[in-house]
Protein backbone atom coordinates (compact mmCIF):
# COMPACT_ATOMS: atom_id res chain seq x y z
CA UNK A 1 0.00 0.00 0.00
CA UNK A 2 1.31 3.46 -0.76
CA UNK A 3 1.13 4.45 -4.44
CA UNK A 4 1.45 8.15 -5.11
CA UNK A 5 0.21 10.36 -7.93
CA UNK A 6 0.95 14.01 -8.50
CA UNK A 7 -1.74 16.61 -7.89
CA UNK A 8 -0.22 19.96 -8.66
CA UNK A 9 3.19 19.98 -6.99
CA UNK A 10 2.16 17.67 -4.13
CA UNK A 11 2.10 13.91 -4.34
CA UNK A 12 -1.25 12.32 -3.60
CA UNK A 13 -0.95 9.28 -1.30
CA UNK A 14 -3.14 6.84 -3.17
CA UNK A 15 -4.29 3.58 -1.57
CA UNK A 16 -2.82 4.69 1.73
CA UNK A 17 -4.12 5.07 5.28
CA UNK A 18 -2.84 8.27 6.89
CA UNK A 19 -2.57 8.03 10.66
CA UNK A 20 -3.53 11.01 12.78
CA UNK A 21 -6.16 13.64 13.43
CA UNK A 22 -8.40 13.91 10.37
CA UNK A 23 -8.25 17.71 10.17
CA UNK A 24 -4.46 17.86 10.42
CA UNK A 25 -4.06 15.10 7.84
CA UNK A 26 -6.58 16.72 5.49
CA UNK A 27 -4.52 19.92 5.54
CA UNK A 28 -1.62 17.99 3.99
CA UNK A 29 -3.61 17.01 0.91
CA UNK A 30 -3.52 19.25 -2.18
CA UNK A 31 -6.39 21.39 -3.38
CA UNK A 32 -8.90 19.89 -5.85
CA UNK A 33 -7.32 16.44 -5.77
CA UNK A 34 -10.09 13.93 -4.96
CA UNK A 35 -13.25 12.94 -6.81
CA UNK A 36 -15.44 11.84 -3.92
CA UNK A 37 -15.55 12.06 -0.14
CA UNK A 38 -17.40 9.46 1.90
CA UNK A 39 -17.55 10.57 5.52
CA UNK A 40 -18.81 8.54 8.46
CA UNK A 41 -18.05 11.04 11.25
CA UNK A 42 -18.65 10.59 14.99
CA UNK A 43 -22.40 10.72 15.59
CA UNK A 44 -22.08 12.47 18.96
CA UNK A 45 -24.53 10.01 20.48
CA UNK A 46 -26.31 11.45 23.51
CA UNK A 47 -26.84 8.22 25.41
CA UNK A 48 -28.21 8.24 28.92
CA UNK A 49 -26.42 5.47 30.80
CA UNK A 50 -26.13 1.81 29.95
CA UNK A 51 -28.74 -0.02 27.91
CA UNK A 52 -29.75 -3.62 28.65
CA UNK A 53 -31.79 -6.21 26.77
CA UNK A 54 -34.86 -7.83 28.39
CA UNK A 55 -32.64 -10.77 29.44
CA UNK A 56 -30.43 -8.23 31.28
CA UNK A 57 -27.45 -8.59 28.93
CA UNK A 58 -25.73 -5.31 28.19
CA UNK A 59 -26.07 -3.72 24.73
CA UNK A 60 -22.63 -3.07 23.20
CA UNK A 61 -23.09 0.53 22.08
CA UNK A 62 -20.71 3.31 21.09
CA UNK A 63 -18.84 4.51 24.16
CA UNK A 64 -15.47 5.36 22.62
CA UNK A 65 -13.85 8.70 23.38
CA UNK A 66 -13.81 9.66 19.71
CA UNK A 67 -17.62 9.92 19.78
CA UNK A 68 -17.79 12.22 22.80
CA UNK A 69 -18.04 16.03 22.56
CA UNK A 70 -18.50 18.57 25.35
CA UNK A 71 -21.37 20.38 23.66
CA UNK A 72 -23.21 20.90 20.41
CA UNK A 73 -21.09 23.99 19.81
CA UNK A 74 -17.88 21.95 20.03
CA UNK A 75 -19.33 19.31 17.70
CA UNK A 76 -20.45 21.96 15.20
CA UNK A 77 -16.97 23.53 15.18
CA UNK A 78 -15.44 20.10 14.58
CA UNK A 79 -17.88 19.43 11.73
CA UNK A 80 -17.15 22.76 10.08
CA UNK A 81 -13.39 22.20 10.31
CA UNK A 82 -13.26 18.75 8.69
CA UNK A 83 -15.93 19.55 6.15
CA UNK A 84 -14.16 22.76 5.07
CA UNK A 85 -10.99 20.80 4.40
CA UNK A 86 -12.93 18.17 2.46
CA UNK A 87 -14.45 20.91 0.34
CA UNK A 88 -10.98 22.28 -0.38
CA UNK A 89 -9.56 18.95 -1.55
CA UNK A 90 -12.58 18.08 -3.70
CA UNK A 91 -12.29 18.65 -7.43
CA UNK A 92 -14.73 21.23 -8.88
CA UNK A 93 -17.08 18.48 -10.06
CA UNK A 94 -16.54 16.34 -6.98
CA UNK A 95 -19.17 15.28 -4.47
CA UNK A 96 -19.51 14.32 -0.83
CA UNK A 97 -21.52 11.67 1.00
CA UNK A 98 -21.94 11.96 4.76
CA UNK A 99 -23.84 9.47 6.92
CA UNK A 100 -25.37 10.00 10.32
CA UNK A 101 -28.28 9.34 12.65
CA UNK A 102 -30.90 11.61 14.17
CA UNK A 103 -28.29 12.61 16.76
CA UNK A 104 -26.15 14.53 14.29
CA UNK A 105 -27.34 14.50 10.68
CA UNK A 106 -29.41 17.69 10.93
CA UNK A 107 -26.51 19.66 12.40
CA UNK A 108 -24.20 18.19 9.74
CA UNK A 109 -26.67 19.16 7.01
CA UNK A 110 -26.79 22.77 8.20
CA UNK A 111 -23.00 23.05 8.12
CA UNK A 112 -22.94 21.43 4.69
CA UNK A 113 -25.23 24.07 3.23
CA UNK A 114 -23.53 26.92 5.09
CA UNK A 115 -20.22 25.95 3.43
CA UNK A 116 -21.72 26.09 -0.08
CA UNK A 117 -22.32 22.43 -0.83
CA UNK A 118 -25.39 21.72 -2.97
CA UNK A 119 -27.56 18.90 -1.61
CA UNK A 120 -28.57 16.41 -4.32
CA UNK A 121 -30.41 13.82 -2.22
CA UNK A 122 -30.87 12.56 1.26
CA UNK A 123 -30.80 8.77 1.12
CA UNK A 124 -32.38 6.72 3.87
CA UNK A 125 -30.61 3.46 4.64
CA UNK A 126 -33.39 1.23 5.95
CA UNK A 127 -31.93 -1.62 8.00
CA UNK A 128 -33.47 -5.04 7.47
CA UNK A 129 -32.31 -6.12 10.92
CA UNK A 130 -32.20 -3.08 13.25
CA UNK A 131 -31.62 -3.31 16.98
CA UNK A 132 -34.99 -3.23 18.80
CA UNK A 133 -35.87 -0.47 21.22
CA UNK A 134 -35.58 -2.55 24.37
CA UNK A 135 -37.06 0.04 26.72
CA UNK A 136 -40.18 0.49 24.62
CA UNK A 137 -40.04 4.26 25.03
CA UNK A 138 -39.47 5.23 21.38
CA UNK A 139 -39.86 3.90 17.85
CA UNK A 140 -37.28 1.29 16.85
CA UNK A 141 -34.48 3.27 15.23
CA UNK A 142 -34.41 1.38 11.92
CA UNK A 143 -32.55 3.74 9.60
CA UNK A 144 -29.65 6.09 9.10
CA UNK A 145 -29.52 9.06 6.75
CA UNK A 146 -26.93 9.84 4.10
CA UNK A 147 -26.64 13.25 2.46
CA UNK A 148 -25.25 13.33 -1.08
CA UNK A 149 -24.04 16.78 -2.14
CA UNK A 150 -22.04 18.26 -4.98
CA UNK A 151 -19.36 20.88 -4.38
CA UNK A 152 -21.60 23.55 -5.89
CA UNK A 153 -24.96 24.07 -7.56
CA UNK A 154 -23.52 23.93 -11.10
CA UNK A 155 -21.00 21.13 -10.56
CA UNK A 156 -21.11 18.33 -13.13
CA UNK A 157 -21.06 15.52 -10.60
CA UNK A 158 -20.93 11.84 -11.52
CA UNK A 159 -24.20 9.93 -11.40
CA UNK A 160 -24.36 6.51 -13.05
CA UNK A 161 -28.14 6.49 -13.29
CA UNK A 162 -28.39 3.58 -15.71
CA UNK A 163 -26.04 1.40 -13.66
CA UNK A 164 -28.14 1.89 -10.53
CA UNK A 165 -31.31 1.25 -12.51
CA UNK A 166 -29.94 -2.10 -13.74
CA UNK A 167 -28.98 -2.98 -10.15
CA UNK A 168 -32.62 -2.35 -9.20
CA UNK A 169 -34.18 -4.69 -11.81
CA UNK A 170 -34.59 -1.90 -14.40
CA UNK A 171 -36.47 0.35 -11.99
CA UNK A 172 -35.23 3.79 -10.97
CA UNK A 173 -33.10 3.55 -7.84
CA UNK A 174 -35.07 5.14 -5.03
CA UNK A 175 -33.72 7.20 -2.17
CA UNK A 176 -34.62 4.56 0.42
CA UNK A 177 -32.15 1.67 0.41
CA UNK A 178 -33.13 -1.54 2.15
CA UNK A 179 -29.87 -3.19 3.24
CA UNK A 180 -28.82 -5.29 6.24
CA UNK A 181 -26.51 -3.97 8.93
CA UNK A 182 -22.99 -5.34 9.08
CA UNK A 183 -23.40 -8.75 10.66
CA UNK A 184 -22.26 -12.36 10.62
CA UNK A 185 -19.03 -13.16 8.80
CA UNK A 186 -18.68 -9.58 7.52
CA UNK A 187 -18.45 -8.19 11.05
CA UNK A 188 -14.74 -7.82 11.87
CA UNK A 189 -13.54 -9.05 15.26
CA UNK A 190 -10.57 -8.11 17.42
CA UNK A 191 -8.14 -10.56 19.04
CA UNK A 192 -10.60 -11.16 21.88
CA UNK A 193 -13.45 -12.04 19.53
CA UNK A 194 -15.31 -8.78 20.15
CA UNK A 195 -16.57 -6.34 17.52
CA UNK A 196 -13.52 -4.58 16.11
CA UNK A 197 -15.47 -1.36 15.47
CA UNK A 198 -18.87 -0.40 16.91
CA UNK A 199 -20.14 1.33 13.77
CA UNK A 200 -18.72 -0.80 10.93
CA UNK A 201 -20.77 -0.20 7.78
CA UNK A 202 -21.78 -3.02 5.40
CA UNK A 203 -19.82 -3.25 2.14
CA UNK A 204 -23.12 -3.38 0.22
CA UNK A 205 -23.77 0.23 1.24
CA UNK A 206 -20.38 1.47 0.02
CA UNK A 207 -20.52 -0.57 -3.18
CA UNK A 208 -23.80 1.11 -4.12
CA UNK A 209 -22.44 4.57 -3.30
CA UNK A 210 -19.27 4.08 -5.37
CA UNK A 211 -20.97 2.42 -8.35
CA UNK A 212 -23.50 5.23 -8.45
CA UNK A 213 -21.25 8.25 -7.98
CA UNK A 214 -17.70 7.39 -9.13
CA UNK A 215 -15.90 5.90 -12.11
CA UNK A 216 -12.95 3.48 -12.29
CA UNK A 217 -9.71 5.28 -11.44
CA UNK A 218 -11.43 7.95 -9.32
CA UNK A 219 -9.95 8.91 -5.95
CA UNK A 220 -12.22 8.37 -2.93
CA UNK A 221 -11.33 10.03 0.38
CA UNK A 222 -12.61 8.71 3.70
CA UNK A 223 -11.55 11.00 6.59
CA UNK A 224 -12.98 8.59 9.21
CA UNK A 225 -11.62 5.35 7.82
CA UNK A 226 -12.25 3.03 10.74
CA UNK A 227 -11.75 -0.60 9.72
CA UNK A 228 -11.64 0.25 6.02
CA UNK A 229 -15.03 -0.52 4.45
CA UNK A 230 -14.57 2.35 1.99
CA UNK A 231 -11.09 1.16 1.07
CA UNK A 232 -12.24 -2.44 0.56
CA UNK A 233 -15.10 -1.35 -1.73
CA UNK A 234 -12.86 1.07 -3.64
CA UNK A 235 -10.18 -1.55 -4.28
CA UNK A 236 -12.75 -4.08 -5.45
CA UNK A 237 -14.24 -1.58 -7.92
CA UNK A 238 -10.97 -0.26 -9.35
CA UNK A 239 -11.08 3.09 -7.52
CA UNK A 240 -8.24 4.58 -5.48
CA UNK A 241 -8.74 5.43 -1.84
CA UNK A 242 -7.17 7.70 0.76
CA UNK A 243 -8.08 6.88 4.34
CA UNK A 244 -7.48 8.89 7.50
CA UNK A 245 -7.63 7.16 10.88
CA UNK A 246 -6.09 7.95 14.26
CA UNK A 247 -6.60 4.62 16.03
CA UNK A 248 -3.74 2.20 15.27
CA UNK A 249 -5.83 -0.87 16.08
CA UNK A 250 -8.32 0.10 13.37
CA UNK A 251 -5.51 0.78 10.89
CA UNK A 252 -4.00 -2.68 11.40
CA UNK A 253 -7.36 -4.35 10.83
CA UNK A 254 -8.11 -2.19 7.78
CA UNK A 255 -4.74 -2.94 6.15
CA UNK A 256 -5.15 -6.67 6.67
CA UNK A 257 -8.70 -6.53 5.33
CA UNK A 258 -7.90 -4.53 2.20
CA UNK A 259 -4.83 -6.64 1.43
CA UNK A 260 -7.09 -9.65 0.91
CA UNK A 261 -9.65 -7.89 -1.32
CA UNK A 262 -9.63 -9.15 -4.90
CA UNK A 263 -9.81 -6.24 -7.34
CA UNK A 264 -12.06 -6.52 -10.36
CA UNK A 265 -10.43 -6.03 -13.76
CA UNK A 266 -11.32 -5.30 -17.37
CA UNK A 267 -14.94 -5.56 -18.44
CA UNK A 268 -16.03 -6.57 -14.93
CA UNK A 269 -15.44 -2.95 -13.88
CA UNK A 270 -17.72 -1.49 -16.54
CA UNK A 271 -21.24 -0.31 -15.74
CA UNK A 272 -24.23 0.75 -17.81
CA UNK A 273 -23.71 4.24 -19.19
CA UNK A 274 -26.38 6.80 -19.93
CA UNK A 275 -27.02 7.27 -23.64
CA UNK A 276 -27.21 11.00 -22.95
CA UNK A 277 -23.46 10.93 -22.30
CA UNK A 278 -22.60 9.23 -25.60
CA UNK A 279 -21.19 11.19 -28.53
CA UNK A 280 -23.96 12.88 -30.48
CA UNK A 281 -24.19 11.60 -34.06
CA UNK A 282 -26.56 13.52 -36.36
CA UNK A 283 -28.35 11.50 -39.04
CA UNK A 284 -26.73 13.77 -41.62
CA UNK A 285 -23.33 12.31 -40.69
CA UNK A 286 -24.63 8.83 -41.57
CA UNK A 287 -25.55 10.17 -45.01
CA UNK A 288 -22.21 11.98 -45.46
CA UNK A 289 -20.31 8.82 -44.66
CA UNK A 290 -22.28 6.88 -47.29
CA UNK A 291 -23.70 4.38 -44.80
CA UNK A 292 -27.17 5.30 -46.07
CA UNK A 293 -27.47 6.95 -49.48
CA UNK A 294 -29.87 9.76 -50.49
CA UNK A 295 -32.93 8.30 -52.16
CA UNK A 296 -33.00 5.20 -49.95
CA UNK A 297 -36.32 4.16 -48.46
CA UNK A 298 -36.73 3.73 -44.74
CA UNK A 299 -39.62 1.78 -43.21
CA UNK A 300 -40.96 0.98 -39.76
CA UNK A 301 -40.55 -2.57 -38.34
CA UNK A 302 -44.01 -3.59 -39.63
CA UNK A 303 -43.44 -2.00 -43.04
CA UNK A 304 -46.60 0.08 -42.53
CA UNK A 305 -44.91 3.45 -43.10
CA UNK A 306 -42.18 4.54 -45.50
CA UNK A 307 -40.03 7.65 -46.03
CA UNK A 308 -37.40 8.77 -48.52
CA UNK A 309 -33.93 9.90 -47.40
CA UNK A 310 -32.84 13.28 -48.77
CA UNK A 311 -29.32 14.57 -49.32
CA UNK A 312 -29.33 16.80 -46.20
CA UNK A 313 -30.39 13.99 -43.87
CA UNK A 314 -34.04 14.92 -43.77
CA UNK A 315 -36.89 12.56 -44.69
CA UNK A 316 -39.96 13.05 -46.83
CA UNK A 317 -43.23 11.16 -46.52
CA UNK A 318 -46.69 11.98 -47.89
CA UNK A 319 -45.71 15.57 -48.67
CA UNK A 320 -44.19 16.20 -45.24
CA UNK A 321 -40.46 16.78 -44.69
CA UNK A 322 -38.35 16.91 -41.57
CA UNK A 323 -35.93 15.06 -39.34
CA UNK A 324 -36.03 11.32 -38.73
CA UNK A 325 -37.77 12.08 -35.43
CA UNK A 326 -40.31 14.56 -36.81
CA UNK A 327 -41.37 12.34 -39.71
CA UNK A 328 -41.47 9.27 -37.48
CA UNK A 329 -43.89 11.09 -35.18
CA UNK A 330 -45.90 12.48 -38.14
CA UNK A 331 -46.65 9.15 -39.81
CA UNK A 332 -47.81 7.67 -36.50
CA UNK A 333 -49.84 10.69 -35.45
CA UNK A 334 -47.73 11.08 -32.28
CA UNK A 335 -46.23 14.11 -30.56
CA UNK A 336 -42.71 12.62 -30.48
CA UNK A 337 -40.71 9.68 -31.78
CA UNK A 338 -37.16 8.32 -31.52
CA UNK A 339 -36.36 8.07 -35.22
CA UNK A 340 -33.20 6.07 -34.59
CA UNK A 341 -35.14 3.07 -33.28
CA UNK A 342 -38.33 3.57 -35.36
CA UNK A 343 -36.83 3.71 -38.84
CA UNK A 344 -35.26 0.65 -40.45
CA UNK A 345 -33.23 0.02 -43.60
CA UNK A 346 -33.81 -2.86 -45.99
CA UNK A 347 -30.75 -5.09 -46.29
CA UNK A 348 -31.44 -8.06 -48.53
CA UNK A 349 -34.47 -9.74 -46.93
CA UNK A 350 -33.95 -8.25 -43.51
CA UNK A 351 -34.66 -4.95 -41.79
CA UNK A 352 -31.99 -3.34 -39.62
CA UNK A 353 -32.55 -0.27 -37.38
CA UNK A 354 -30.69 2.79 -38.57
CA UNK A 355 -29.34 3.08 -35.02
CA UNK A 356 -26.78 0.41 -36.00
CA UNK A 357 -25.14 2.93 -38.33
CA UNK A 358 -24.99 5.50 -35.53
CA UNK A 359 -23.33 2.98 -33.23
CA UNK A 360 -20.79 2.16 -35.95
CA UNK A 361 -19.79 5.84 -36.23
CA UNK A 362 -19.58 6.18 -32.43
CA UNK A 363 -17.23 3.22 -32.27
CA UNK A 364 -15.04 4.67 -35.01
CA UNK A 365 -14.87 8.06 -33.28
CA UNK A 366 -13.96 6.40 -29.99
CA UNK A 367 -11.05 4.50 -31.56
CA UNK A 368 -9.99 7.43 -33.74
CA UNK A 369 -10.54 5.54 -36.99
CA UNK A 370 -13.33 7.74 -38.29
Amino acid sequence: MGKAAKAGSTKLPLDTILRGDCIEQLKKLPDASVDLVFADPPYNLQLGGELHRPNNTRVDGVEDEWDKFESFEVYDAFTKAWMSECRRVLKPNGALWVIGSYHNIFRVGTTLQDLGFWILNDVVWRKTNPMPNFRGTRFTNAHETMIWASKGEKAKYTFNYDALKVMNDDLQMRSDWLLPICNGGERLKDLNGNKAHPTQKPESLLLRVLIGSTNPGDVVLDPFFGTGTTGAAAKMLGRHFIGIEREMDYIRIAKHRIKHVEALEGDALEVMRSKRKETRIPFGMVIERGLIKPGATLVDPRRKFAAKVRADGSLSSDGETGSIHKIGAHVQGLAACNGWTFWHMKEKKNLVPIDLFRQKLRAELKTGSA
